[in-house]
């Protein structure tokens, strides 16, 4: 009794996270018709047994696999060395923690911040990086998902392609 009921909750959580990433697909294709920025990541059937949270500058899976674009955010961050000041897991070091920072920090602010610094605050200028400024998106998305809660770990994987 237990092993079916154990079963018919994975299908019913599959069944779930599956509707979840086809509604996602289907507010996509409605927005690249009606000409708008389409969500950066395509949505993706999640991993069997897998936990799936989607957000439209992110995708993770089991709170530390992530799409490209975020990965390529994570390698922006460890390019750029941001966890010297900021911490291995972005809780705050000498500078604060971006945790907290990116829950009231909006998109342009966190642009500015990273390509002008906060000289007065130790805060150095990247934009001269170009690694951090091809991947500002992606850096912003990567730390928007740690600051949600939706990605758990600092270490992240990529997802494989499908």
């Amino acid at each position: 009794m237990r092993t079916r009921t154990s079963r018919l909750m994975a299908v019913a959580l599959f069944t779930a996270a599956t509707m979840v990433a086809v509604s996602g697909a289907s507010a996509q294709d409605k927005e690249s018709a009606q000409g708008q920025e389409p969500a950066q990541e395509k949505e993706k059937a999640p991993e069997k047994g897998g936990t799936v949270k989607t957000n439209p500058l992110y995708k993770v899976v089991d709170g530390f696999k992530v799409g490209l674009r975020t990965m390529n955010g994570f390698r922006a961050w460890r390019a750029g060395a941001c966890d010297r000041c900021h911490g291995a897991n972005q809780q705050g070091l000498v500078g604060p923690s971006l945790i907290e920072s990116l829950k009231t920090l909006s998109k342009d602010e966190f642009v500015q911040t990273v390509t002008e610094g906060r000289l007065d605050k130790g805060m150095p200028s990247f934009k001269t990086s170009p690694t951090v400024m091809a991947h500002i998106d992606d850096l912003y998305a990567y730390l928007k998902g740690r600051s949600n809660g939706d990605i758990t770990r600092a270490h992240v994987q990529e997802l494989p392609e499908e």
